[in-house]
């Protein structure tokens, strides 16, 4: 075999070579990248809608739908839109091009999402955006459940205490916690008894918030004395 004779008449030079392969291959491997997916270059935007209490037909329907016919007419670079509802909240997926800006895509939507809401039902919040990329997959569902505690107890120990440990560790990236039940006054109404008496609904919902306020605290000085007064 001639790379048999070639070695045996220069020993010294396929020496060199190997010392040369096994000193680059240390460095290739120290700098080689190293992830669990690989890398896909396709951007995408997550856009997360909440309403509580509507049906998943409803989330689609009046909140998801509008927002998609929307970014059809606003965003730039769309690839495709995919969209999943459950109750109370609404997951679209906006997938761009690859070489499209990410940064221009979010500010499109969020400008977009100012005026949408308007057209909503009435107390519905802006959607939360996280940019993201396609190769970025779930690897870690946590789930909360206790005998002891109730659903809003739950949602406030995973918004307020869990989720803001998680959120220190390096590349992890956190959606917010759904499923639960956030805090909030019900009010039921007779609408009968509410007629009779010439009383709507907002007029109720006024009345409700009108005790709900937050009045700010002062020292006005009077004279020589200070005093606090809330």
């Amino acid at each position: 075999m001639w790379i048999v004779r070639v070695a045996l008449n220069r020993p010294y030079t396929f020496i060199v070579v190997s010392l040369l392969i096994l000193i680059l291959s240390g460095v290739a491997i120290i700098q080689t990248p190293v992830d669990i997916f690989p890398a896909i270059n396709i951007p995408v935007v997550g856009v997360v809608i909440q309403y509580t209490g509507l049906a998943p037909q409803d989330m689609q329907d009046r909140l998801a739908s509008v927002l998609e016919r929307g970014m059809t007419q606003t965003v730039d670079d769309i690839e495709h839109i995919e969209s999943q509802s459950y109750h109370g909240i609404a997951v679209i997926k906006v997938f761009l091009q690859p070489k499209a800006d990410v940064n221009g895509a979010i500010a499109q939507i969020a400008s977009l999402a100012g005026g949408s809401v308007r057209g909503m039902p009435p107390g519905t919040t802006p959607p939360f955006m996280l940019a993201y990329s396609a190769a970025d997959v779930p690897i870690l569902q946590i789930g909360l459940s206790s005998k002891s505690l109730s659903e809003q107890q739950l949602t406030d120990l995973g918004v307020n205490f869990l989720r803001p440990r998680l959120t220190t560790i390096e590349g992890a990236e956190l959606p917010s916690p759904y499923g639960g039940k956030n805090r909030q006054v019900t009010v039921d109404l007779d609408p009968q008894k509410l007629l009779q008496r010439g009383i709507s609904g907002a007029d109720v919902v006024n009345a409700v918030n009108a005790q709900n306020l937050v009045q700010p605290q002062a020292q006005p000085k009077l004279g020589n004395a200070s005093t606090t007064s809330s």
